[in-house]
């Protein structure tokens, strides 16, 4: 087959084009899934030093149209090698990984379908093994050992189902019970409660009729929980602003006291309070350090490297933990509050701006439904009292700007280029009054901007996949960002073979 492999991998997990576009041409077909499926059977007879015929592993797959071939493909290059496959249908990605610890189910390996919150015609697999996800090196081998596996062309796969959704969802029942604990209605304590659900078109609709209204909420505000794999109302991600705006008047519409919305497979989420506050990024971090400082006070909180001083100043000061602020991705994040741990440094929250969400609690999976029940638990017993999530945030300082740009680079070695112009900069900083590097930083540079005009901070780091330059600017003044970005921008000037337009076009036009 002519496929380019290593183009498949992103990061920890497997990507790629699954229906032809004008532009783009299938690299992930069902063939290519039978061809994976088998190396990892493969993969896990190494890991765990077993055979092949004694390998159990779970497949499930969000609502994307692509989904149910690439789930039999997976499904079909596992049982070529007489191990068992076991089709879990419509399924959350945090659900995937409990396969392999529910007792009843106990499978060695789980592979999901998912492509998170990218457009309709990509798709892609997630890896989890008991010990959780899969990380780079191992994707890199697991590809490395399908490119000389025997394709299998699309063909109905009989094998077990299981009904992993119910045993997952009864497990946020039992949990939001006995958090709340109510003495008056300990089965149903989310009666008289509204809570509206965004599902997106994803697989989060399960929330809404397995896990809400069996406790007792009136769910009538939410919107778009059925699977639908074209994503017709918005895009299913909780950084979005069309997205965030659906929930926020779905809550306002519906009189519902708190919203949620999760991402296609359910691994992130955000919330909005019954006012219409919308609660993500920055926000939703405070409102979890709050939640987990309560249950562990002075642990230690990990963030990805965009978050702001504001919050900083939050967990340390109001909440009294530590901030611990690391690099971007969700697995480097988790990593990092799994080594702290490790070292003997107490942490319990492992946390994204984007919205993955892992506790210690369970098993640092990033898990947007079981942050969600954390939060319905702090909701509801606030409810009791009249009062608001919101109650939570006081004393959160927000910026009055942000904004975020992308600096292309056009180097053919674009690696080596950013990393350059991230040194160049470290000098370009000693002409510029109020600009000093913030200490332990451990992505790109990040500066502190303390000049009157200014009162903010930026970090230009390199892009994990992207031959970008991402570069974060905060302010805590109106004009703020302008005047930060002029000075980034007469720096880029003079450097050769990139492209920062948007930067530009941003100064132009405010």
């Amino acid at each position: 087959m002519e496929i380019d492999w290593k183009k498949l991998q992103n990061g920890s997990d497997i990507r790629g084009v699954a229906v032809e576009s004008a532009d783009e041409k299938v690299n992930l077909s069902p063939e290519i899934a039978s061809m994976i499926g088998s190396a990892f059977v493969k993969w896990l007879c190494e890991k765990k030093s077993i055979d092949a015929k004694d390998v159990k592993i779970a497949v499930g797959t969000d609502s994307r149209i692509s989904g149910t071939i690439l789930k039999n493909g997976i499904m079909r290059g596992i049982l070529s090698l007489n191990s068992s496959p076991f089709d879990a249908g419509l399924a959350s990605t945090p659900a995937m990984f409990m396969s392999a610890i529910f007792e009843e189910f106990k499978c060695d390996g789980a592979v999901m379908v998912t492509a998170s919150h990218l457009p309709f015609n990509r798709n892609g697999f997630k890896f989890f093994t008991s010990d959780g996800g899969l990380e780079k090196n191992d994707i890199s081998k697991i590809l490395a050992i399908a490119e000389h596996e025997k394709p299998y062309s699309d063909e109905n796969v009989t094998c077990k189902k299981i009904d992993l959704m119910d045993r997952y969802s009864n497990l946020f029942i039992e949990k939001i019970r006995s958090g709340i604990n109510s003495r008056i209605n300990y089965n149903s304590p989310l009666k008289g409660m509204k809570i509206a659900v965004d599902a997106g078109n994803g697989a989060g609709g399960f929330f809404v009729d397995r896990v809400l209204k069996p406790l007792g909420a009136d769910t009538s505000g939410s919107r778009f929980l059925d699977p639908d794999g074209m994503f017709p109302n918005h895009e299913p991600n909780p950084e979005n602003n069309k997205a965030m705006d659906a929930i926020k008047d779905a809550v306002i519409q519906s009189g519902s006291d708190l919203g949620i919305i999760f991402d296609t497979d359910v691994d992130r989420a955000a919330i909005v309070d019954g006012s219409g506050e919308i609660i993500n990024r920055n926000r939703l971090i405070a409102l979890a350090a709050s939640i987990v400082l309560d249950e562990h006070p002075n642990t230690t909180i990990v963030t990805d490297s965009v978050t702001s001083d504001g919050l900083t100043l939050f967990i340390e000061k109001n909440l009294c933990g530590r901030h611990h602020r690391f690099r971007r991705g969700y697995k480097n994040v988790i990593n990092e509050a799994l080594r702290l741990n490790n070292l003997g440094e107490e942490c319990h929250l492992a946390i994204e701006t984007s919205g993955h969400g892992a506790l210690k609690e369970n098993y640092f999976l990033d898990d947007g439904a079981y942050l969600v029940a954390k939060i319905i638990i702090m909701a509801a017993r606030l409810n009791e009292n009249s009062k608001s999530i919101m109650t939570l945030l006081k004393g959160l300082i927000e910026p009055v700007e942000e904004e975020e740009f992308r600096v292309k680079l056009l180097d053919d070695n674009f690696t080596a280029q950013g990393e350059s112009i991230i040194e160049s900069l470290k000098d370009y900083l000693q002409s510029i009054n109020g600009w000093s590097i913030v200490p332990n930083n451990f992505e790109g540079i990040r500066i502190s901007c303390r000049s009157e005009n200014e009162k903010g901070w930026f970090l230009l780091r390199l892009s994990l996949h992207d031959p970008v330059l991402p570069l974060n600017i905060e302010s805590e003044i109106s004009g703020g960002v302008k005047t930060i970005s002029k000075k980034i921008a007469e720096f880029l000037k003079s450097i050769n073979k990139i492209d920062y337009s948007q930067i530009s076009e941003y100064i132009e036009n405010r």
